[in-house]
Parts: C-alpha cells; structure tokens; sequence
C-alpha cells in the first residue's frame, strides 16, 4: 500500500492532500500512519474509508468488471491488456476526456484511437 500511496503522492496535483477517500481494506490506515510519522505524509491528512460509494475511482472500476466479466478471463496477459486498454478508451470518448474532441465527431475519435493503438487510421 506505501507504494501505491508514494506513486500518487508523487504527482504534481496530490501534494499535502487534505483528505484520502479509500476503500476500507485495512491496510490503507497502518500505511497512512507510517508514512505519516515518517513525513512522507502531511501530518494533517485524513484517511476517509468509504466501502465504494463516494470513491471516484471505485466508482469507474465497476463498469469495466461488469464489461469483463461475460468474457469469462483472458487468455493471455497482452490480449487481457489490448482488451482493458480498448474500454479505457472507449470510456474516455465517452466522457469527453479527449482534448480537441468532441462527442460527435468520429473522425477525431478514428485519429485518437489509431494514435492509442499506433495503428493506421
């Protein structure tokens, strides 16, 4: 848990965060705690567990288990990975993530995903 703490940590926009919602695995307060009394953490940091509802990125996550599921696993880690890679994709276009690119504008969406993928458009 310190690792994934220390990646996130590490970029720009999460420097001192105020509050750190997280599932309630109860490994995330025994690491907060340490890196804390360490100073890799604010001292004034909060640890909120919340089960899933208020947590963004738990909240992502759900639609791209139910999209794997009926595939019943992968076969391979690189088929399971140009897969996954595939609805990030298709969920950023959804959410209008992309910048210069609209919702309905397929061709950008065509340029995008061949630029993903470093595939001929």
């Amino acid at each position: 848990m310190k690792r994934f703490f220390r990646k996130a940590l590490a970029q720009l926009h999460t420097v001192d965060p105020r509050t750190i919602t997280m599932d309630k695995n109860a490994a995330y307060p025994k690491a907060t705690a340490k890196m804390k009394k360490d100073g890799e953490l604010w001292c004034c940091s909060r640890l909120r567990q919340v089960k899933c509802a208020n947590n963004i990125i738990e909240q992502d996550h759900w639609k791209v288990k139910r999209q794997t599921c009926p595939g019943l696993g992968f076969g391979s880690f690189w088929t399971a990975r140009r897969t996954l890679a595939g609805y990030e994709a298709m969920a950023m276009i959804r959410k209008a993530q992309i910048r210069n690119n609209c919702g309905r504008d397929i061709k950008a969406q065509a340029r995008f995903i061949a630029t993903l993928f470093k595939v001929a458009a």
